[in-house]
């Protein structure tokens, strides 16, 4: 029988409300981020000691303002010199990596969770999971939400308050809800 950790990495609707080992690794995340956003900022090696030990890959130079959040940790890979802001979540019930020189702004989102359409599956906790990438080189603006599944080219800038629903090719400037590119850059 397969695990519903098996099913969430294939891509198929999967149970994380009731499974045991999902529950366990949820709650792991939730306390190493609890214990990160009650250090002093100015406790920096401990800072970054504990995102070694949350993320699943982080380059060299990063600096994750507080607070954070995120579900599992071990999905989330994070390329150099890499900045995110406050408020930033990461629902990474999917791969998410992020390449290198990327600057996220304040209140941003990434989603890899999504649920199903059916109102019988999603009443029963059912929910699938999509990988994020986001590329080098990348400025998302504050207030962007990023779905399930959405790839974001390399070089590119996305704007304050986009909801990026589609991938966004390379060297693009894309904004608005729906998140769609305006020009190249």
């Amino acid at each position: 029988m397969i695990s519903e950790k098996e099913k969430c990495r294939q891509g198929k609707l999967y149970d994380a409300n009731n499974d045991v080992e999902l529950i366990a690794e949820r709650q792991a995340c939730k306390l190493l981020c609890h214990e990160y956003n009650h250090l002093l900022p100015s406790e920096t090696e401990r800072r970054n000691d504990i995102i070694i030990k949350l993320f699943g890959k982080a380059g060299r130079g990063f600096l994750i303002e507080q607070p954070f959040f995120c579900d599992y940790g071990y999905n989330i890979e994070i390329g150099g010199n890499f900045y995110a802001n406050v408020n930033c979540v990461v629902l990474d019930e999917a791969k998410v990596k992020f390449g290198d020189n990327v600057f996220i702004a304040p209140n941003c989102g990434f989603y890899t969770a999504g649920h199903p359409f059916d109102v019988e599956q999603r009443n029963r906790g059912l929910e699938y999971a999509r990988p994020i990438t986001i590329g080098d080189n990348v400025w998302i603006g504050a207030h962007v939400c990023v779905l399930p599944g959405v790839t974001i080219g390399n070089n590119c800038v996305i704007g304050a308050g986009s909801v990026v629903n589609k991938d966004i090719p390379e060297g693009s400037l894309a904004v608005g809800n729906p998140c769609r590119v305006i020009r190249k850059i």
